[in-house]
């Protein structure tokens, strides 16, 4: 596999990301403003907070590619305090250098390999094995095609969790959704203006139980989480617009209830289209690239786990909870990654049955911030990097390293959370003042989040203001 990570199939793709490899050097290597309150609106992750003031933030300097190199030593004296605070309990960690060539040691190390519960940053492993399996810009699709009656009609989930019932002009949280309207008219047209009095969900796509063991038993009430089908709306939201509201108990049949209100009919029921029936009409999810740089900005679990099955699909395995997790870890196997002492259950983290080194997590990362060989060579992991949230600018850490030491972190850090009862874990890339791009992975266990927390981004601001060559 080499640097490039693809797949000898997908040759292809090299120039497909271009766009999104741009993007990714123009936030990381250019001088990039982070912008203000506006951001967290902007993701649909609600209210900005007040106290960011409504200008511009300092700009980035750019990367300096003679910058010298933190030494082991350096960062050992950097983090060693912010190491032993007992709010951090037992904590792993892995600082890397991101020039560095693939399977080169850490510039430093506490217990890498050893397995954590990691929260949301296997978000990251998802990701990097939906870029690995799929094309990024891919996109996934609703059809709708003849049920078995002339009046009916089959709407066959494509595992797009973007799929909305807003009329045109009304976005919720997800980029360029697909929509019901959309899918109506068509069906309309090629239904040559005969009514449709029934509209039958096909969920066939998926397989086996619609939720984690691994989950909390109030994850879905309190709207973590949807129970998982290939056809649903918003997120299973009842609310589009609510990152963490309310969801359906039967995301399947209110997407099926919204096409047959859009199409005049009165009955829904779960049914499965034919084999090789003519599509009515179809409509498609957001770009794979797009729908990964989503899901980890919002840390959007139904998105992760719609990736999930679909790596699955894509490798043509059981697209199920157990069969998702097993394709995610074949993905990254071939790709070359040392998986030893991975354990996944789900793909979004939710599960405390979760279990990844900061190993993993760190060269998946160093990976996506690998310079590319040549402007027409892009990694292709790059979409992971445009997705995480900017400390005090945007996503998950919109509100934190606001004050006391961690604002040194503030719009040099990047970087995935995860947070579950008894565990959190940040994971991303940092510029120290030198000008270095680092990438670093760190999964506390056993304490409070709420201490956790402000301890991981202490360690990641001193990073930042880290030449670290001691």
């Amino acid at each position: 596999m080499g640097r490039r990570h693809r797949r000898t199939d997908r040759a292809t793709r090299r120039f497909a990301v271009v766009a999104v490899a741009v993007m990714a050097l123009a936030s990381l290597f250019g001088a990039v403003a982070l912008a203000g309150p506006d951001t967290r609106d902007q993701l649909g992750l609600g209210a900005a907070a007040e106290r960011f003031p409504p200008v511009p933030m300092p700009a980035l300097k750019p990367l300096t590619p003679t910058a010298p190199v933190p030494t082991a030593a350096g960062i050992t004296q950097a983090l060693s305090g912010q190491l032993e605070s007992p709010a951090l309990g037992e904590v792993t960690g892995v600082v890397l250098d991101s020039s560095s060539p693939r399977g080169a040691p850490p510039l430093w190390e506490r217990d890498g390999a050893r397995p954590m519960v990691p929260g949301s940053t296997t978000k990251l492993l998802t990701a990097a094995a939906a870029l690995l399996s799929m094309n990024p810009t891919d996109r996934l699709v609703t059809r709708v095609v003849p049920g078995p009656t002339e009046d009916s009609v089959v709407l066959v989930g494509g595992g797009d969790p973007s799929l909305t019932a807003l009329p045109p002009g009304q976005d919720g949280l997800y980029p360029e959704p697909a929509r019901i309207a959309d899918l109506a008219n068509e069906v309309k047209q090629a239904h040559g203006g005969k009514p449709v009095n029934t509209v039958y969900v096909d969920t066939s796509l998926w397989s086996g139980p619609d939720r984690s063991p691994g989950w909390g038993s109030s994850d879905i009430a309190d709207g973590y989480v949807a129970p998982m089908s290939p056809l649903m709306l918003d997120g299973g939201r009842t609310d589009p617009a609510a990152q963490d509201g309310p969801r359906s108990s039967d995301p399947a049949r209110a997407a099926g209830q919204a096409l047959a209100d859009a199409l005049g009919a009165s009955d829904v029921r779960e049914g499965a289209a034919a084999a090789n029936a003519p599509v009515l009409g179809a409509v498609s999810s957001p770009p794979i690239a797009s729908l990964v740089e989503y899901m980890l900005t919002a840390s959007d679990n139904v998105a992760a786990e719609a990736l999930a099955r679909q790596v699955a699909v894509s490798r043509d395995t059981e697209a199920s909870f157990d069969g998702a997790s097993r394709a995610v870890t074949e993905a990254l196997v071939q790709a070359g990654y040392d998986v030893n002492g991975l354990r996944l259950a789900d793909g979004s983290g939710l599960s405390r049955d979760n279990r990844i080194p900061a190993r993993l997590l760190g060269a998946v990362l160093a990976s996506a911030a690998a310079q590319s060989d040549s402007p027409t060579d892009v990694q292709f992991l790059r979409p992971i990097l445009t997705g995480l949230p900017v400390a005090g600018g945007g996503g998950t850490l919109t509100d934190r390293f606001a004050d006391g030491p961690t604002q040194a972190g503030r719009g040099v850090v990047r970087a995935k959370t995860g947070t579950l009862s008894g565990a959190s874990s940040l994971a991303g890339v940092v510029t120290d003042v030198d000008g270095r791009l680092l990438v670093f992975a760190l999964l506390s266990n056993g304490t409070s989040p709420a201490d956790a927390r402000p301890a991981l981004d202490r360690v990641a601001a001193s990073l930042s203001r880290c030449g670290c060559r001691g």
